[in-house]
């Protein structure tokens, strides 16, 4: 059977609330690490978030 291309990634709050998103990724078409600017409950603002590994 086939290799997926798409793995779970974790986006960490770079504010440091431990808040964070659990969302896809295509390995494929994303080769470098993903940042976005998403709202961050904990801090209540919208911050970047960067890719870290699901442990």
């Amino acid at each position: 059977m086939a290799k997926s291309n798409t793995v779970q990634i974790k986006l960490l709050s770079t504010a440091e609330t431990g808040y964070f998103y659990v969302t896809k990724k295509n390995t494929r078409a994303q080769t470098g690490k993903l940042e976005f600017k998403k709202y961050d409950p904990v801090a209540r603002k919208h911050v970047v978030f960067r890719e870290a590994k699901i442990k």
